[in-house]
């Protein structure tokens, strides 16, 4: 996704597109976010009757929170990193447990300017998206801005649940 294709309208669509899915199969979704900040959550709750599909959200900024509210292992934190496919996926079952719900998506990264890495640059962002029955993990390295790279990272997100939603 470009650094400048990323419209509200966009982000908009892909929450009613994600919204009818969850709906239709009668499940609830959290959210833990780190470098989006609670923007997924924000996106979710923009909608008119998301308290019928969206439970609520974990910011979680801090390794500590990722830790204490989500139930990260210390031991993911020590050997991946909090940014990393394996942490994501620590986030989403987490938060699907802690606000009990049927679905959850985490997103950690970095959104910049500062906090990269040769081995983890800015841009880079990690996905995690739960359900009962499986976790699945992704990462995308995006351009441009801290903003941009934020709503880049809504809508990637917001993709992956309507493109995992249409599979189940």
């Amino acid at each position: 996704m470009e650094a400048n294709a990323v419209h509200g309208s966009a982000i908009e669509n892909l929450v009613q597109e994600m919204a009818s899915l969850l709906t239709a199969k009668q499940f609830r979704l959290a959210t833990a976010e780190s470098c989006s900040g609670g923007g997924i959550a924000s996106a979710c709750t923009d909608l008119s009757g998301s308290s019928a599909w969206f439970t609520g959200g974990i910011v979680s900024y801090s390794n500590q929170v990722k830790q204490q509210l989500l139930q990260v292992p210390e031991s993911v934190i020590t050997s991946y990193g909090a940014v990393s496919a394996e942490c994501a996926a620590a986030m989403a079952t987490g938060a699907m447990r802690a606000l009990a719900t049927d679905v959850a998506v985490s997103t950690t990264g970095i959104a910049g300017p500062t906090g990269g890495s040769s081995e983890k640059p800015v841009g880079m962002v990690c996905f995690g998206i739960a359900t009962a029955n499986n976790t699945w993990t992704d990462i995308q390295y995006f351009t441009g801005d801290r903003y941009q790279v934020r709503q880049q990272t809504i809508a990637h997100a917001l993709t992956l649940l309507v493109n995992q939603l249409n599979d189940l």
